[in-house]
């Protein structure tokens, strides 16, 4: 629930706080007040798209503030979101959110005081808040907008069905373009394929290992300077100890001297014991290394038939590194890309024939979830209807009945399925068309929405709409920006108290031009506008007692001061509350 919202250097408005509590919250003022100001502000804060023709030369900048109390389903999954982006919430568990743009054009979002993405916002937005306002009702208008409304309402299970068959029909469409892209450039596939299978063949027939040319340079190197390594190992060999003879003029046996010297007087001094030990580890060291000295020397062999045979292998291994890749690990890693590839560019008979199955298969698929997802609406689709229909009997609207149709979708240009005997076109949101029709007296024929309703009626399908899809859940605050357009009088009334009765279970904020649905708001903000000179600004105001009978009055006859308007004004707000406590 938002606790409060400040809009600074956007439109109209300057600076102004709009105070908002539980209930019913209505928003008015005079044409050009700026009271859509309020709603961009709102849709700013939520990760709208930022505009920066209405953001103001002085300051140069828009900022929109809100505090956002977290309470109810949704408080977790906006807690986690937010947690994701690196802030959390204060203390006393509200949550500042910021939106910032410049007259540049730039923006910034904020939640917590730290720097986010604007889609964090946008996602915050989406489970808290709804806005609908009369673009909205234009949305309603639109065929995809109504199967969406009627997909939202059939519940949790039936997007679940709309998800598997989503999964299957991108499957589906995968494997048909993929099948079609085989048979349309199979010659070119199979020429890419011929080249591929003869350097396959080419390095397979050779067997290169990892790292083999590196050895191999490393073997012939040695092979070549055999004599002059065998001259420098059998010298260090001999310095090292590795004779036979009586001297005592190697390594390991000058500095066996020099232990047992140092041991023999270590009993003088504990110091030269402990030098005498780490020569003992010398000792061992050097007693190692002339061991591998030793066989190091074993190992050299200058064989001019092996040397031969390495510069053979090599240049065979040339061969491959000059066509395929700078090293012979290269070689094995573009023979392994190379069989992938093969894979992917089979294009035999078996391989069409396997495809060609699975696509029946999947196809199979699709036209089984593409039933269900069908039934699934039109169950849906009744339900709907009543529920809408009983809510326009509360909207002056007692006689009007709203059907949910829900037909095959045609073919057309798109893939086609068979449905329950039917070919039908497949999309990605089912097969279905939807259509809601009003039927706004029993004599009259069900019409589309965009042909038969006028706009006080849309008006009014459009609020019983969302006062059936608040109960079924969804966000906790909901925004109505003039959805009472073109009715008045009883119907006007009707709206007020379907508005209030809505406000028991949700946060409501109201704009509205009419002083009908006005009276019955728990709380009333009004946009004064205030013009000193060429600069317009203004501010919110909230009104009780009185000051509210007196824009009541104003909104009714344009008259704030008459007595005649104030009283008509108190009388509203009499039967406006007696309806509410009723």
């Amino acid at each position: 629930m938002l606790e409060e919202l400040r809009i600074s250097g956007l439109g109209v408005i300057s600076d102004a706080t709009l105070p908002l509590g539980t209930g019913f919250t209505v928003i008015t003022g005079e044409t050009g007040a700026g009271k859509t100001m309020v709603v961009a502000g709102l849709g700013l804060l939520f990760g709208g798209r930022s505009d920066a023709g209405r953001v103001r030369a002085d300051p140069g900048r828009a900022v929109v503030e809100g505090r956002l109390r977290l309470t109810g389903a949704v408080a977790g999954a906006v807690a986690e979101r937010v947690a994701e982006a690196g802030a959390e919430a204060d203390d006393d568990g509200t949550l500042l959110l910021t939106r910032i743009v410049t007259a540049e054009g730039r923006s910034r979002a904020h939640v917590g005081g730290r720097t986010v993405p604007v889609a964090v916002l946008a996602d915050v937005g989406e489970q808290v808040l709804a806005v609908h306002g009369q673009s909205d009702q234009l949305r309603l208008l639109r065929p995809a907008e109504q199967r969406a409304a009627l997909d939202r309402f059939a519940g949790v299970e039936h997007d679940k069905l709309l998800a598997s068959y989503l999964q299957t029909y991108t499957a589906w469409c995968r494997i048909t373009d993929e099948l079609a892209e085989r048979r349309r450039t199979a010659r070119e596939r199979n020429q890419e394929a011929d080249l591929l299978r003869l350097g396959l063949d080419e390095i397979t027939r050779v067997d290169p290992q990892p790292g083999e040319d590196e050895a191999l340079r490393e073997e012939a190197q040695r092979l070549e300077h055999a004599e002059g390594l065998r001259t420098a190992v059998q010298t260090a060999y001999l310095a090292m100890g590795g004779n036979d003879s009586d001297e005592a003029s190697d390594a390991g046996s000058l500095l066996s001297t020099a232990r047992r010297t140092l041991e023999g007087q270590a009993g003088v001094d504990r110091l030269l014991g402990d030098y005498a030990a780490r020569l003992d580890e010398v000792s061992t060291l050097v007693a190692d290394l002339t061991s591998d000295l030793g066989a190091y020397l074993d190992t050299l062999d200058a064989d001019p038939d092996r040397l031969a045979a390495v510069y053979e292998r090599r240049a065979v291994l040339r061969g491959l590194t000059r066509k395929y890749a700078e090293d012979i690990d290269g070689v094995i890693a573009w023979a392994a890309r190379a069989r992938e590839r093969l894979g992917l560019l089979d294009t035999s008979d078996e391989q069409l024939e396997e495809m060609e199955a699975e696509r029946a298969k999947l196809g199979a698929e699709v036209a089984e979830l593409a039933g269900q997802v069908s039934a699934s609406r039109k169950a849906a689709a009744v339900r709907f209807a009543e529920l809408v229909t009983g809510e326009l009997a509360g909207l002056a609207m007692p006689h009007a009945r709203v059907d949910v149709v829900v037909a095959p979708r045609p073919v057309g240009g798109l893939p086609g399925v068979t449905v329950d005997g039917v070919e039908v076109g497949a999309a990605a949101d089912g097969t279905d068309e939807v259509e809601l029709r009003l039927r706004p007296h029993p004599g009259a024929p069900a019409s589309a929405l965009q042909k038969g309703a006028s706009g006080g009626e849309l008006s009014r399908v459009m609020l019983a709409i969302e006062v059936v899809f608040a109960g079924s859940g969804g966000p906790s605050t909901l925004v109505f920006d003039e959805v009472d357009s073109g009715v008045g009088g009883t119907a006007a009334v009707e709206i007020g108290r379907r508005l209030a009765r809505l406000a028991r279970t949700h946060q409501v904020l109201v704009v509205t031009h009419l002083p009908q649905v006005a009276a019955f708001a728990d709380h009333h903000l009004v946009v004064a506008k205030d013009t000193s000179g060429a600069v317009t600004t203004s501010g919110v105001l909230v009104v009780r007692d009185t000051d509210r009978a007196r824009e009541l009055a104003r909104m009714l006859a344009g008259l704030p001061d008459s007595d005649l308007g104030i009283a008509h004004a108190e009388e509203l707000l009499a039967v406006a509350s007696r309806d509410k406590r009723a």
